[in-house]
Order: C-alpha cells, then sequence, then structure tokens
C-alpha cells in the first residue's frame, strides 16, 4: 500500500516524483514531523513549567511559615520537612524540562540538516540551469530557491525558539518575582518566535510538495 503524505487521505494513485523532486517531498515530510514533535515537546514543557511555578511558589509560602514560626517560637519541623520535600520535587521537575528542552534542541539540529540538504537540492538545480540552459519544474509553482527560502525561514523561526526557551530554563526556578515567572510560562506555552506565517510556510511547503491537497 502507498504511503499517505502528511495529513491528506490518500485515494488513488499519486504521481511518482523522483530525483530532486522526491528529495524535496521528503524533506517537506519530514519538516512537518519534526514541527509535529516540536509541537509535543512544548505542550509536555508547558505542563513541567507549571507545576515548577506551582512548587515555587509553594516554597515560598513555607519558608514565610518557617519565618512567623521563628518568630512566634511555633515548632517548625513540619515545615522545615515540607520545604525540603517541595525543594526534592522541584529539582526534579527542573531536571525533567531540561531532558525537554534536550530534545527540542536535538529537533533543531535535524532541521538545521533539512535546510542544509535543501539548498543542496537548490544549488543543483541552479546548476543544471546554468550550464544547460533548461530547468524543469519539480512541482507547480515554486522555483528552487523558494523552496530553501522557506527552509531558511524555518529553521530560523525554531532557532529563535529554541533560544528563548534556553534562558527560560535557565531562569525559572530561581527568579523570586511571580510575575515574571508567569511572563516565562506565557512565552513558553504561546511561542513569540513561531508566528502564524511560520505555519502558513509549513502549510504551503506540504501544499508545493503534493502532502496537501486543495
Amino acid at each position: 500500500m502507498e504511503a499517505k503524505s502528511p495529513g491528506v487521505s490518500a485515494s488513488g494513485r499519486k504521481p511518482v516524483v523522483s530525483g530532486s523532486a522526491r528529495k524535496l517531498k521528503d524533506n517537506a515530510a519530514d519538516w512537518h514531523n519534526l514541527i509535529m514533535k516540536w509541537n509535543r515537546l512544548n505542550d509536555d514543557g508547558s505542563t513541567i513549567a507549571n507545576q515548577i511555578v506551582n512548587l515555587k511558589l509553594s516554597k515560598e509560602s513555607v519558608k514565610e511559615a518557617v519565618v512567623a514560626g521563628e518568630d512566634d517560637q511555633t515548632p517548625i519541623t513540619r515545615h522545615t520537612a515540607s520545604a525540603s520535600a517541595i525543594g526534592s520535587e522541584l529539582e526534579d521537575r527542573c531536571f525533567a524540562l531540561t531532558a525537554i528542552l534536550e530534545k527540542m534542541a536535538h529537533l533543531v539540529s535535524k532541521m538545521e540538516k533539512l535546510a542544509s540538504s535543501t539548498k543542496g537540492v537548490c544549488e543543483l538545480q541552479e546548476f543544471q540551469l546554468e550550464h544547460t540552459g533548461v530547468c524543469t519544474p519539480l512541482f507547480h509553482t515554486w522555483a528552487a530557491s523558494h523552496f530553501e527560502d522557506v527552509s531558511s525561514l524555518l529553521l530560523r523561526a525554531y532557532r529563535e525558539e529554541l533560544a528563548l526557551k534556553e534562558v527560560i530554563v535557565g531562569e525559572l526556578a530561581h527568579t523570586s518575582s511571580a510575575d515574571l515567572a508567569l511572563v516565562y510560562l506565557s512565552c513558553w506555552l504561546y511561542q513569540p518566535y513561531l508566528q502564524p506565517s511560520t505555519a502558513l510556510q509549513l502549510e504551503s511547503l506540504l501544499l508545493e510538495t503534493g502532502h496537501r491537497v486543495l
């Protein structure tokens, strides 16, 4: 049975592509798969980041209770044990978020290879045009250079988002400001460097290469 393209219900046989077109079509599918994996990791990371903030707030509340107990000479053993348990859980959640970040970094490294591969295909097409004066269109309307442009745009967006997430992971558990922690949470969830135009570029790539149908 013929493999299905991303998000497409195959009905009937599709035209067979080969050579440069085949490579670009495979790359488009890889972009789709990597971005879907990124989105799942982002959801998981958002959940963990929210847990970190809640634990951080709980730890601050326990600290305040300990200080109050010291002031009025109330026994504070229970509060101290609670603070220790929260600290241990907070550390575990921070390790988990770091693991998510490492997986995201691995995805970006794969995106870099995709961008490099796409650039190579485009250079081959330019070489063919320069030396033969003939360059067969790969799919529908895009020039070969447009595939490289879209690939570079996607890579740049995810590189910038990864850099932001590195800052969030480094700062989230250490900030003493609840408001700043909420800003970090919002940035992680809504991913400001991944604009609607980024998703549109991916959809356009999938449409051009036949993975989507009108």
